[in-house]
C-alpha cells in the first residue's frame, strides 16, 4: 500500500531541468534562473496587508514557478506550481 501511494507521489511531481533544480524554494530573495519567463502578476491578502505574486514559466523544462514578495515573510519566495504542456 505505502508503494503505490510514493509511487503516485512520483507521478505528481514535474521534472525540473538542471537550472530550476537549483533554486531556492519557499526563501525570499532568491533568485530563479535567466531562462524563467515571466508571466502576470496578482495580489493576495496576508496578515500585514498585500503580498505580490508573479507567475513564471521556464522555457527549457515548461516548469511553472510563482514567486511570492512578501517583505515580512522570510519564508516567501519561489514556489512550484506545476507543468506547462
Amino acid at each position: 500500500m505505502t508503494q503505490d501511494l510514493n509511487s503516485q507521489n512520483d507521478v505528481k511531481q514535474p521534472e525540473l531541468c538542471d537550472s530550476c533544480a537549483g533554486i531556492q524554494r519557499n526563501w525570499r530573495g532568491a533568485p530563479g534562473h535567466p531562462e524563467l519567463m515571466q508571466g502576470t502578476n496578482r495580489t493576495e491578502p496576508r496578515n500585514h496587508g498585500q503580498a505580490v505574486i508573479t507567475q513564471y514559466r521556464c522555457e527549457r523544462c515548461g516548469t511553472v514557478w510563482a514567486y511570492e514578495n512578501n517583505k515580512i515573510d522570510l519564508h516567501a519566495g519561489w514556489s512550484v506550481v506545476g507543468q506547462s504542456e
